[in-house]
């Protein structure tokens, strides 16, 4: 079973994409702050993470500096989830070190499909 980090201070969200996921058979671990999704990671090295943007204190950007830098979590694969959406907002995103990008709100259906496309369970 493929296991899944998801990073989100807002609570809908994070508990949208943890049903969502769970749903489709994935294990999946929470964290509601920068600083507990990378705790959580480097202690149980997730298949992917799932980070939003946003966030008081670590935002996603710093996030994904630290997993980048990290040599034990650099390969893992790490997707935005955020709603920024204005033209070059996804440049920004895929240039800070995302693998992929998927905007807010969540549409379930292609949520799960953009899951799919970066490992078979």
């Amino acid at each position: 079973m493929s296991s899944i980090l998801v990073i989100d201070d807002n609570i809908e969200s994070l508990e949208l994409m943890r049903f969502l996921l769970q749903s489709f058979g994935y294990d999946v671990r929470v964290a509601q702050s920068g600083e507990e999704g990378l705790s959580l990671a480097a202690s149980s090295r997730p298949d992917l993470i799932i980070c939003d943007i946003h966030m008081p204190v670590l935002d996603g950007f710093g996030v994904i500096a630290r997993v980048r830098a990290d040599p034990a979590m650099r390969s893992i694969p790490c997707i935005a989830v955020t709603a920024l959406a204005m033209v070059g907002d996804e440049t920004k995103i895929l240039g800070a070190g995302f693998d992929g990008y998927i905007s807010k709100p969540i549409d379930p259906e292609k949520f799960i499909k953009e899951i799919k496309n970066y490992f078979v369970k």
